[in-house]
């Protein structure tokens, strides 16, 4: 449109050899006659180069966030880095101010031209966005540093992000251990899973209970999870379950077990506690005391 544009300069870096450069705005797109569209492209380049790249970003351009800023902010971000990309860096550091803080630096001219400060403060800039986009990032740091420690095989390490793990059966006291287990994942920012395990040939009626389950658990944003016990007892698939997600938190409604069947079979919530740990269990309490 007859402007001229300034644009990363890619191979004059190629033939400079620094060590480290630092290039801004990951999420950028780059003028149509540059080699590549997009901006991390240019850093994937630079460092198959064998040259470390210092960048940043903003929450609101990770991919996998994009249906969620909209939520939030009702802006459809256009430009977006792969979170495969960003999985890549050595290192991820949260540089991090407060809501009011950035509101300041937009109205000191510091983010935007001062014809679009005032829209932006109405619009994605408000003080409710701006809180909600900050908790997200912050969960997403929490999240990488987690997968970290995990991939590290670091012992004795659980979760950094809370996660909980409701187990139910069929029983009237599901959707009670649902509820509660909604509450605590609200209360602690945390995700929520939820575990059935059966045993044998399910019946109609319990697929119809499975279904209305997993119904429920949409409306709480939580995820269910159907294992087939199999020749496992119930509390070893608890315990899979709860090491392959990570959990940090288990449900149990009150077992409805005499005291001889516990001698005889074993209660479950002493096999889980020997079998896992740094993992919090808790019993909710069931009125009818009734286990199907």
């Amino acid at each position: 449109k007859g402007k001229e544009l300034q644009e990363l300069d890619l191979l004059a870096i190629v033939r400079r050899r620094p060590k480290v450069v630092i290039i801004d705005e990951l999420a950028h797109t780059n003028v149509p006659t540059s080699r590549h569209k997009k901006r991390f492209e240019d850093v994937s380049y630079l460092l198959n180069q064998g040259i470390s790249v210092m960048s940043a970003m903003n929450i609101q351009h990770m991919e996998s966030v994009h249906d969620l800023v909209y939520a939030i902010t009702q802006v459809k971000v256009r430009e977006t880095v792969p979170d495969l990309f960003i999985q890549q860096a050595d290192e991820i550091q949260l540089v991090d101010v407060t809501p009011e803080q950035l509101q300041k630096r937009l109205r000191e001219g510091k983010i935007y031209e001062v014809h679009k400060i005032e829209q932006s403060l109405q619009s994605f800039f408000k003080l409710t966005n701006l809180h909600a986009l900050r908790e997200l990032t912050l969960r997403e740091v929490a999240d990488e540093v987690d997968g970290k420690l995990i991939h590290a095989h670091e012992i004795g390490v659980t979760g950094i992000c809370e996660r909980i793990l409701v187990c139910i059966q069929y029983s009237e006291t599901a959707e009670k251990l649902i509820r509660r287990g909604w509450r605590m994942a609200n209360r602690l920012k945390a995700d929520l899973l939820l575990l059935h395990v059966f045993t044998g040939e399910q019946t109609e009626r319990q697929k119809a209970q499975i279904k209305e389950w997993r119904e429920f658990a949409d409306r709480f944003h939580a995820s269910l999870i159907v294992e087939e016990a199999k020749k496992q007892k119930p509390a070893a698939v608890i315990v899979n379950v709860a090491k392959q997600y990570r959990v940090t938190q288990i449900l149990l409604g009150q077992s409805a077990r005499t005291r001889w069947e516990e001698i005889r079979k074993g209660s479950i919530v002493n096999t889980i506690m020997r079998q896992t740990h740094n993992i919090d269990i808790h019993i909710v309490s069931d009125s009818a005391k009734q286990l199907q």
